[in-house]
């Protein structure tokens, strides 16, 4: 079957994802372009006997290779792994998302314009001629209602008859006589030197050195030559530089389009959206409504995960009185206890809070999709300026709820050196996903129901607190400087579809699964073997009660000892041995903390009366302990692949290590100051 490979572009809030959605539903799969950390998207679907490619490419609104995002679309629509765009415009923003477009126009391959959005821009009174957009694009033009999966079909037809009808490209803006007079002389140059003849290529080369859109010698040192005195000679004639020269043109061209291709059958009113946005992003009451949203989210989080989570925890319980029940009796020993310590006591600890994970990942893909959260940044821009950041970082920050990892790879929409590296240094004190099975044990074991949702809210609020302050003190320090405009848009809002939200949700719970049983599962099984051996001879343990046996055993153990070290300083925060010996797992994977607390409380559990983690955990420590082990964690060293990745976007060892260390300090600092207050009160 013969493949077709489509390059999935568009402005940011276009509506691409729900296109990409419908047209390959469950079919996708998330890697990394290579080279890069930007997420790289694609899925694939058959239509008319081929089998169609679908790379979802990150949303820009440009392909001028300014930001990490843009240089990866660019190359991708540029490289003859593309073998037709399709270019997902919005149709209540026609005017606006056509400079994306018109760049994609001159790249001279195959282009579909999908009209996506179709329905609002029709009740808008919006009316647009496609076959003439085609005839000025030098395409095909499609309307879409991507999150309905309208129009996908036809999408899917115009794909197919792109790639087949083979057409004659030859796109061009004309630029004026003085740009096109020195565009020639570049690209009669670059397709000599460089692109062994290929004139249109030559073109697109030479317009992105007027437009300073690559590096000035990367097509040699000739054009490098030519193309710096052609912007100085422009420079010198228009008093602006030719990026800007050629920009107006291109907003020329799109006018003309706009003015012979749409017609406005009804003045266009404010919308529904606008009535919304009067109240939701009001001066007055737009942050305390979110805050109420957010609070709302963590109560239903529980609300509605409470009761499927003790399903799950006695399911286990039984699972484990089950393999013990069914144990030979006199052969129990080591195997018997990896499986039902090891294994079943540590990654069904994990599994256990899956639930809670489906309802926050579902609940903040509803108010995402909704746009929402699009509003939420808007509002916090206030708050981010006063910090020496702006709105855009809090983007970031949203999607630290979900991960860390992919939240600081997100930080390559700020184009400010300084603001990113800000924004890198505070994101592991959002509490992420890996964050919440910790608060989901706590939470029920240590505070009333009534509470839960409070307390949910409060480890959220505190770190966005914290992160808030750092950032302050990091702005005012290592990372001086003036901040840049924000540049931010707002889209309509809508009401999400079942599909897109569960699709979205589906894929944040599976990975969080994935974890548990491939990542969570090797460090359970390395964690038991740490709290299992070395064995203390019985004869050290004769007359002891069992309780004191057992501790007396795991302090013996590779992890207790070094447990047992550091408890000097994990006193002054509450935490003996047990919790100490947690805390090191924790060091791999924040998740790994419940794990490894449900291996150290099952030890010495075989034959006796098991008892949910929550009890055990009630029965030894205080409300306030519980209350700074999570402060703890939320404000602790980051996990190891946040490590990673924060050194390989900062491109520093010493930012990475730096963040590392400096946040562990700060938890050990603050939550014993908490513990030491807490006592001291009580």
């Amino acid at each position: 079957m013969e493949q077709i490979t489509v390059g999935l572009t568009g402005n940011p809030n276009c509506g691409k994802s729900c296109v990409f959605n419908s047209l390959t539903g469950a079919k996708q799969h998330v890697g990394n372009y290579p080279g890069v950390t930007v997420e790289k998207v694609e899925g694939w679907c058959e239509h008319k006997g081929y089998r169609i490619r679908i790379v979802d490419l990150p949303g820009t609104y440009s392909i001028s290779a300014h930001s990490m995002d843009e240089k990866v679309a660019r190359d991708f629509v540029l490289s003859d792994e593309c073998d037709v765009i399709v270019n997902v415009i919005d149709s209540n923003n026609f005017e606006r998302n056509l400079f994306l477009t018109t760049q994609l126009f001159e790249l001279n391959k195959p282009l579909v314009a999908a009209l996506n959005m179709y329905d609002v821009a029709t009740k808008n009174g919006l009316e647009y001629d496609k076959e003439k957009i085609g005839t000025f694009l030098n395409g095909t033009a499609v309307s879409t209602v991507g999150n309905k999966g309208e129009g996908i079909k036809e999408l899917l037809d115009a794909v197919v008859y792109e790639h087949n009808c083979r057409r004659e490209f030859d796109n061009r803006i004309n630029y004026g006589s003085d740009i096109e007079e020195r565009l020639e002389r570049l690209t009669c140059l670059i397709s000599k030197e460089v692109t062994a003849g290929d004139e249109k290529k030559a073109r697109y080369h030479a317009l992105q050195l007027l437009q300073m859109d690559c590096d000035i010698n990367e097509f040699g040192e000739n054009a490098a030559e030519v193309a710096q005195e052609a912007i100085s000679e422009l420079n010198r004639m228009y008093g602006d530089n030719p990026h800007i020269l050629m920009a107006e043109k291109r907003y020329g061209f799109i006018s003309g389009l706009f003015e012979q291709t749409v017609r406005k059958t009804v003045e266009i009113r404010h919308d529904a959206s606008d009535a919304i946005d009067k109240i939701l992003l009001n001066r007055v009451l737009g942050l305390p409504i979110f805050f109420g949203m957010m609070y709302l989210v963590f109560k239903l989080t529980f609300w509605l995960g409470d009761p499927v989570m003790t399903v799950i925890e006695n399911g286990f319980d039984l699972l484990k009185g089950f393999v013990n029940s069914a144990w030979p009796a006199g052969a129990e020993g080591p195997l018997q206890s990896l499986i039902v310590d090891g294994i079943i006591g540590g990654v069904g600890g994990v599994v256990v809070f899956l639930p809670n994970i489906i309802f926050l990942f579902l609940a903040i893909a509803v108010l995402e999709d909704s746009g929402y959260m699009a509003r939420a940044a808007f509002l916090m821009d206030r708050i981010m300026k006063k910090i020496g950041l702006h709105g855009q970082s809090f983007i970031p920050m949203l999607i630290g709820f979900g991960c860390t990892v992919p939240a600081i790879m997100g930080t390559r929409i700020l184009n400010e050196r300084r603001s990113r590296l800000t924004t890198i240094m505070i994101l592991p004190l959002i509490s992420c996903g890996a964050r919440l099975p910790i608060y989901a044990l706590i939470i029920p074991a240590f505070f009333p129901k009534h509470l839960h949702g409070f307390m949910m809210w409060s480890m959220y609020v505190i770190g966005i607190l914290l992160a808030i302050i750092l950032a302050k003190v990091l702005r005012k320090t290592l990372f001086k400087g003036k901040n840049t405009v924000m540049l931010m848009e707002l889209p309509p809002y809508r009401v999400p579809t079942l599909r897109s939200v569960f699709t979205h949700m589906w894929q944040k719970s599976w990975l969080y699964l994935k974890k548990a049983g491939t990542l969570i599962l090797a460090i359970s099984i390395i964690l038991w073997a740490m709290t299992s051996y070395p064995k203390l001879p019985e004869e050290q343990t004769a007359g002891m009660v069992p309780k004191q046996a057992q501790a007396a055993e795991l302090k013996h153990t590779a992890a207790g000892r070094i447990a047992t070290t550091i408890e000097p300083a994990t006193k002054l925060m509450g935490f003996d041995y047990k919790i100490g010996t947690a805390l090191l797992g924790a060091f791999a994977a924040k998740e790994v903390f419940v794990a490894q607390m449900g291996i150290v409380n099952s030890l010495g559990d075989a034959g006796a009366e098991s008892k949910p983690l929550r009890e055990k955990l009630k029965e030894q420590y205080t409300p306030l302990q519980g209350f700074c082990i999570m402060l703890f964690c939320l404000i602790s060293t980051p996990c190891v692949a946040t490590v990673a990745i924060c050194r390989k976007e900062t491109q520093s060892w010493a930012f990475a290590m730096g963040q590392f260390i400096g946040l562990t300090v700060l938890a050990f600092v603050i939550t014993a100051a908490v513990y030491q207050m807490g006592i001291l009160i009580t």
